[in-house]
């Protein structure tokens, strides 16, 4: 939903303790979303061939159905015979902010889901096991299982972080390969853990941090870092799945040989792409216009090398 107006305006500062506000907004549209199929959609629209896991309901078979003619393998999903499949709600104003709110219903099956019968359908393996923001029982679980099991893994607690403890949030990322967050997560995450930047560096192999219009900031174990600035935007649409689709594209690049740097190119385009349209699966991929961005944002040795690894 779209508010005409900006929140900011509408809190009264000592009166924050008895918050209560309704926005008459006015649009509403319903968009196919959720952040691991937001991923997985725009990773399979790049060419990769995404497996995607989770706790669904019912009503899940229009949503599988069109995730699966863009290539994106839903054999890992859970059907709850009790619950609906999650629901974000969300209003966003003029100056993007955005308050919403969060139906978990067939999410919290995720618990239930084991992932070596997933790994067993190719060959006992998977290149990477990306553990979103989900079920925060499911996620603790997956996490330890990849452990135990030896898969390759990254975290991304995004929005569980106000609903997991600090004890809950380093047992989570401890062995992850990638810790992916946005800034203010970021500042939230070492809070929480009171941990410093090096002792998180210290259990994960880099973070991944997005910036918003600045970009992301991409800092490894081995001190390796890489700055990438946000491909400039032609309209501020909605932010809703922006950082799916930089996880989409960054992780599209790294799995098909890109340096980090290119990755992460890739990735900032992406969120560009989502975030000039409505909804976070309604954006296109136009090959040449997406080389032209590029190479316009980062040079034409980006363009060609990201050039190198798209889908014929």
């Amino acid at each position: 939903m779209h508010f005409p107006g900006r929140f900011a305006e509408q809190l009264v500062a000592d009166r924050l303790d008895r918050i209560s506000l309704s926005f008459l907004v006015d649009d509403l549209v319903v968009r196919r979303g959720g952040i691991a199929a937001n991923i997985a959609y725009g990773m399979a629209v790049l060419g990769c061939q995404p497996v995607l896991v989770g706790a669904v309901g019912a009503d899940f078979a229009d949503y599988r159905s069109w995730l699966e003619r863009h290539g994106v393998d839903c054999s890992g999903v859970r059907v709850s015979e009790v619950a609906h499949t999650a629901r974000f709600v969300c209003t966003t104003d003029d100056d993007m902010c955005q308050i919403a709110s969060f139906y978990a219903g067939a999410m919290s099956e995720a618990r239930l889901i084991e992932l070596e019968p997933v790994a067993a359908r190719y060959g006992g393996q998977l290149d990477l096991v990306l553990i979103s923001p989900d079920d925060p029982e499911g996620m603790l679980r997956h996490a330890e299982e990849c452990r135990q099991r030896g898969y390759a893994f990254a975290v991304d607690p995004s929005q569980q972080l106000a609903r997991m403890d600090g004890e809950q949030v380093r047992s989570f990322l401890t062995g992850a390969e990638y810790l992916f967050s946005n800034d203010y997560e970021w500042e939230l995450l070492l809070q929480k853990t009171g941990w410093t930047e090096r002792q998180v560096l210290d259990q994960v192999g880099m973070r991944v941090t997005t910036l918003g219009e600045k970009g992301v900031e991409i800092i490894s174990r081995d001190d390796v870092s890489v700055r990438v600035p946000a491909v400039p935007e032609v309209a501020k649409t909605d932010p809703t799945g922006v950082g799916d689709g930089f996880r989409a594209g960054f992780l599209a690049g790294v799995s098909k040989g890109l340096g980090l740097e290119r990755a992460a190119q890739l990735g900032s385009l992406i969120a560009v792409l989502v975030l000039e349209v409505h909804g976070p699966q309604e954006w296109t991929f136009d090959q040449e216009a997406a080389l032209a961005r590029l190479d316009a944002a980062f040079g034409a040795d980006a363009a060609n090398e990201v050039a190198a690894i798209l889908p014929a």
